[in-house]
């Protein structure tokens, strides 16, 4: 029985040994010859990449001699950054593009004609110009009642700190409200500016659109029979 314990113990470290030395044995290399000259003119082959050609073009050789493929210099770091800032800024420009193309669409959906351009200004800057009107009334309104207000001022015009309470609180709101609806107009004046602004941006842009629309299209080549 003792023997047989020793004989299976055995049987297995022989087993362990033969792994080991299987896993140790090095991996069969690929098919194929690595060829590159190196900064120093020397020519060298390898059955892996050279390490000394990895700022250069390697050729990868099949058996026969014959170039199977061709590979690039490897990039440093700095330069691989460099490539993928350049492609995402091709990218980026590449989606505005897109982007300008379909509102450059939606445009010629929204105007097909220099008329309707024209309502859409005209509509805009007549709201624009109901809300400044009813300003301006407002303003009017307030200068009349302020005109009240120092006709009664008129007889504390020695004193006017004997003045009543109330009165002096009417013409302080009086000029407060004042100035607000002066502030208010100088908004909307602004807001003018802004919408004849975008306007006329547009227009740039969309005689430009029409003109290309309405100009015809080169006809398709067409082929002719000889007789």
């Amino acid at each position: 029985m003792r023997g047989w314990k020793y004989g299976r113990a055995a049987a297995l470290a022989g087993g362990v040994l033969l792994g080991l030395a299987v896993q140790a044995q090095p991996a069969p290399s690929s098919s194929g010859i690595f060829s590159c000259t190196d900064a120093r003119g020397r020519k060298l082959t390898s059955d892996r990449p050279i390490p000394e050609c990895v700022d250069r073009e390697q050729r990868l050789l099949n058996p026969s001699g014959t170039v199977r493929a061709r590979i690039g210099p490897t990039q440093t770091a700095q330069e691989r950054a460099d490539a993928e800032a350049k492609e995402k800024e091709a990218e980026r420009a590449r989606v505005l593009q897109v982007e300008e193309r379909r509102r450059e669409r939606a445009l010629l959906i929204r105007y097909p004609s220099r008329q309707v351009h024209d309502k859409e200004r005209a509509e805009a800057l007549e709201q624009v110009a109901a809300v400044m009107q009813t300003a301006h009334k407002r303003v009017d309104d307030l200068q009349q009642s302020r005109q009240r207000i120092d006709a009664e001022m008129e007889f504390y015009k020695k004193d006017p700190s004997r003045a009543p309470p109330a009165l002096r609180r009417q013409m302080e709101d009086i000029d407060r409200n004042t100035k607000e609806q002066k502030r208010f107009l100088g908004e909307q004046d602004n807001e003018v500016r802004r919408i004849n602004a975008r306007f006329d941006e547009e227009l740039a842009r969309l005689n430009e659109l029409w003109l290309a629309q309405a100009s015809p299209r080169p006809a398709a080549a067409t082929s002719r029979k000889t007789p």
